[in-house]
């Protein structure tokens, strides 16, 4: 049976700051760190003691130091991951939220939403976003390791989760998977008929523990 843990990063400097993340490489406050602690903690108490465990990250500073606290109660190093990073906002990228919110252009409700241009240069349109998280999780997916917890983004996990469960990328244009910051989602797959769950979504209880 394989189980992948995914793990979204906690609060970071660019949330309260309020200024767009993307690929901004902010780091965790330190109400952002004790949660990281209560991630690792957590999965700790959940996969038995005796398996083989990887710990997969976004190389971004907030992912890397919520998988760095993982990482060590396993005793691992992570292997980071640049494909698991969040959607690229280009020149956005570290400005006011504001500054976004006024120019951007939301995709339209039907038509070509997979390439839309959102009106920000350098931003990724989806389907950009969606091949790389895509290319990535095919190459986790084809390692061994029966447990595997891979830290990343709110926005990526829709990509991870969409990939699980099967779906071809151009069935994406109107999919979101929203969870909280610090969240916990649990994926497993059962060695009989190999089907696929989404056993939760977006787990924080163990940030009210």
């Amino acid at each position: 049976m394989r189980s992948i843990y995914v793990s979204t990063h906690p609060e970071a400097t660019h949330h309260v700051e309020r200024v767009v993340g993307g690929w901004l490489d902010s780091r965790l406050t330190p109400a952002g760190i004790r949660a990281a602690v209560s991630i690792a903690e957590t999965l700790r108490s959940w996969i038995p003691a005796d398996v083989e465990v990887e710990v997969i990250s976004s190389d971004l500073q907030r992912t890397r130091r919520t998988a760095g606290e993982t990482a060590t109660v396993f005793g691992l190093e992570p292997i980071e991951d640049h494909r698991l990073r969040e959607r690229s906002y280009g020149e956005a990228e570290g400005r006011p939220q504001e500054w976004l919110d006024q120019r951007f252009v939301p995709p339209p409700a039907l038509g070509d939403r997979m390439g839309h241009d959102v009106g920000v240069l350098g931003a990724e349109t989806t389907r950009t976003f969606a091949r790389r998280v895509y290319a990535a999780m095919e190459e986790i997916l084809r390692r061994p390791c029966e447990h595997q917890i891979i830290v990343t983004h709110g926005g990526t996990l829709t990509f991870v989760v969409a990939y699980w469960i099967g779906m071809p990328i151009e069935s994406l244009s109107h999919v979101n998977f929203r969870v909280s910051s610090g969240s916990i989602t649990t994926l497993r797959e059962d060695d009989y008929f190999h089907n696929r769950q989404v056993v939760s979504l977006g787990d924080t209880r163990h940030l009210n523990a």
